[in-house]
């Protein structure tokens, strides 16, 4: 009952959403000529997103945008971009649909950002995507891997970031079919696009999975799904979860004497947020696998990490540094590249084309996958162990498709960052 009301309250804010949309169609959209592009000024440059700062997902993610805003005050105390300073307007939404139409609807119509930038989550975000296109709102780096953000075609302005949850549920169970071999694989998941595609991508190499079980962030009792999972003697457990279920997952094992091999999505498997919140517990996480396609926030001989660590010192307050840190930055630093490509005379159409033209390298493992006619972001992903109470990567980088392709090796040498940690213009 509580997801159909909720369902039912989503479709009547939608509804109201496009209302507004046409009632206010021509006050946010961009013309030719300066001054008429909204969010843009001689001297600034005015992005919004949508973030769980509270709420079920909250745990981890709430440390994204406060690091992307670091980085740009980072680049404004350099001299911003072709002399305009970037402006994060960040607002919280709970992790929860409908709050993220509003606050997104009061981005877009009353502050009148150019841009949404990394606005998170799958089931939050797919409640925008026709209010930002009728709104002509570039829509950029979604902080989902939903395959939903790579429809260039119906969503010209929306591009993804992470590697799709398909791309990352094939290289986790290319690696169960490699080193554990006939062991029974079992799958937890979220209850939307995230865990089905997460779990489309597992089968996809490994054939149907033993136990499927879901979940929903408003019910934290996983002890039904985990106690299924353990009575069918379930020897690797994957889970599509975000960070606070995947403590939770695997707090609830431990209580019922369960312990298989956890393989955990790259959206859940941030050692020191998961270690935060298991607390006393913290070395059930030994020996979980993982994935990321970023510098570990541990290796302190990486160059990016090494930049990214000074920025956060100088500006955001030298809060504590994990995976998240290191993810906001790199998003910071990609959106800063795409601004300074689209050029000084800076439109919506103008940045669109520049994502579109591809060619991004950064902090990346693994390959940025731009064009115009794939909007999805990193294309692959490399492993992850936690071993003696740190995570650190094993084995090879991988890349692959969200179709039925190989999963291959990538062995391409990630790029240095710039001398001032400020890319420059191409």
């Amino acid at each position: 009952m509580h997801r159909t009301a909720r369902g039912g309250l989503a479709i009547a804010s939608t509804i109201a959403l496009l209302v507004s949309a046409a009632a206010c169609s021509g006050d946010g959209g961009s013309s030719p000529g300066r001054g008429s592009v909204p969010g843009v000024t001689d001297t600034e440059i005015v992005v919004g997103t949508h973030m769980p700062l509270t709420g079920p997902a909250s745990a981890g993610y709430s440390k994204i945008a406060p690091a992307t805003k670091a980085y740009f005050d980072y680049v404004n105390a350099n001299g911003g971009v072709h002399g305009r300073k970037i402006t994060y307007k960040i607002m919280d939404d709970g992790y929860n649909p409908a709050n993220t139409q509003q606050v997104v609807r009061q981005l877009v119509l009353q502050d009148k950002v150019f841009a949404i930038l990394n606005g998170l989550g799958t089931p939050t975000h797919t409640g925008v995507l026709d209010f930002l296109k009728s709104n002509r709102v570039p829509d950029l780096f979604v902080a989902s891997g939903s395959r939903s953000w790579d429809q260039p075609d119906k969503y010209p302005g929306t591009f993804g970031f992470n590697p799709d949850y398909t791309v990352e549920g094939k290289i986790l169970a290319n690696h169960v079919k490699s080193a554990l071999p006939g062991k029974k694989v079992c799958f937890l998941g979220q209850d939307d696009d995230f865990g089905r595609d997460s779990l489309a991508g597992v089968e996809k190499v490994l054939g149907p999975v033993a136990v499927k079980q879901t979940y929903v962030t408003s019910n934290t009792n996983v002890a039904p799904q985990i106690g299924a999972f353990k009575a069918a003697a379930c020897e690797v457990v994957i889970l599509a979860t975000v960070p606070g279920f995947t403590a939770l997952s695997i707090g609830t094992a431990a209580r019922l004497g369960f312990k298989p091999q956890w393989m955990v999505s790259n959206v859940g498997a941030d050692h020191p947020t998961l270690a935060k919140q298991l607390g006393e517990a913290a070395p059930l996480l030994e020996g979980m696998i993982g994935t990321n396609y970023l510098p570990m926030q541990n290796d302190t001989a990486n160059p990016w990490i090494q930049l990214f660590t000074k920025v956060n010192k100088e500006h955001n307050g030298n809060a504590p540094f994990d995976g998240n840190t290191v993810y906001g930055m790199s998003v910071g630093y990609l959106f800063v590249q795409v601004l300074l490509a689209a050029g000084k005379d800076l439109t919506r159409e103008s940045v669109t084309e520049a994502v579109s033209k591809g060619g991004y390298q950064g902090p990346g493992l693994a390959p940025l996958r731009f064009s115009a006619t794939d909007h999805s972001g990193y294309g692959g992903q490399q492993l992850s162990r936690v071993s003696g109470g740190t995570q650190s990567y094993f084995g090879p980088v991988y890349e692959t498709d969200e179709a039925d392709g190989p999963v291959n090796e990538y062995t391409a040498t990630p790029v240095q960052p710039p001398a001032n940690g400020v890319p420059t213009a191409s």
